[in-house]
């Protein structure tokens, strides 16, 4: 399995902006995808999380992105978006796609994940 994150870009706070992550070699639903962003001198953050399985799955979402982000999929061409609106300065980092087994309530560090895109920068300034 490989992930492409792409759509990373410059947008001002309001706006929006939409991240794709690609993946090759296994299907999707196969495994939980995890979105994550790393802010410059910040801890890495997961704000998605999308559970194995197709039809029954569910996203977890970030108190910091609730109501705001918004993830989908499209099974055929096996890509997942992460849809940003109402963006903020403080939304600012490197976003990331990772897969791993399944999401864990209890580990959100990315610790779970074992497979992960190489990150698109997002930068929310007017």
């Amino acid at each position: 399995l490989t992930l492409a994150e792409s759509g990373g870009g410059l947008v001002q706070p309001g706006g929006s902006l939409r991240v794709s992550c690609e993946a090759s070699g296994y299907r999707l639903d196969y495994f939980g995808i995890g979105w994550f962003r790393q802010a410059p001198g910040k801890e890495r953050e997961e704000i998605a999380c999308t559970s194995r399985g197709r039809g029954n799955s569910y996203t977890y979402y970030a108190e910091s992105v609730k109501g705001r982000f918004t993830v989908s999929r499209d099974n055929a061409k096996n890509t997942e978006y992460l849809q940003m609106d109402s963006l903020k300065p403080e939304d600012t980092a490197i976003y990331y796609c990772a897969a791993g087994p399944d999401c864990s309530p209890d580990v959100r560090d990315g610790s779970v994940m074992n497979t992960w895109g190489k990150g698109t920068l997002v930068t929310v300034s007017s």
